[in-house]
């Protein structure tokens, strides 16, 4: 399986933005992006961004949503694919949906990982269940009123208690109980509860040409 091996951060600095790939690093005074924004690279303290066109503001926005989430191009085309098929709500919105609802990300949006890449190693390990049963895909897509149980020592694990403590909200279409080690899908998320670093609609556009 493909897999992108170089610095994470670079990405960052490539596209201009934070894209919060390495978790608590993203958050303090060693992140990257802070001490160096230039362009990774021989040039890239001297180089100048240029004027982009609209193909290639489109491509970044796509990027960023890539990288983002940890997915690679096949299967981010798909996702779009399946969004731009259905007309109940607009394309972009849909898009964001479903990639909300993988499961690696779900984790991170409990505040259980710091990042979706230790989010996507914990499903990997099989310390979760959906509806009792384990799952190892970090692709699987949860649904509304689905149970995500987890592992005995999954809650006890020196990064997932780090993760709590930093007491990061969570978004109200998800719900956790610590106690029970019990979380559940409420409902699907909508676009105002989303938050990213880029342009969803960029994205419609750059596949739509």
């Amino acid at each position: 399986m493909a897999r992108y091996t170089e610095s994470s951060c670079k990405k960052c600095r490539r596209y201009g933005s934070k894209l919060f790939l390495k978790g608590d690093r993203c958050l303090g005074e060693k992140c990257a992006f802070q001490k160096r924004p230039n362009i990774p690279g021989q040039h890239g303290p001297t180089s100048r961004r240029g004027k982009l066109t609209d193909y290639g503001s489109h491509l970044i926005e796509k990027q960023k949503a890539r990288f983002h989430y940890g997915i690679m191009e096949s299967q981010f085309s798909r996702y779009y694919g399946e969004a731009s098929r259905q007309r109940k709500i607009p394309t972009g919105d849909r898009l964001l949906q479903l990639l909300e609802l993988r499961l690696d990300n779900v984790i991170y949006r409990l505040g259980l990982a710091s990042s979706r890449p230790f989010a996507r190693q914990m499903v990997l390990h099989r310390k979760v269940k959906v509806n009792n049963r384990y799952v190892n895909i970090p692709s699987f897509r949860v649904k509304p009123s689905d149970i995500i149980t987890f592992k005995e020592d999954f809650l006890s694990n020196v990064y997932v208690k780090s993760s709590l403590e930093r007491g990061e909200s969570i978004p109200t279409w998800l719900s956790l109980n610590i106690t029970d080690k019990k979380a559940e899908v409420l409902s699907l998320p909508s676009k105002e509860e989303i938050k990213t670093p880029f342009n969803e609609q960029f994205i419609v556009e750059f596949y739509s040409k």
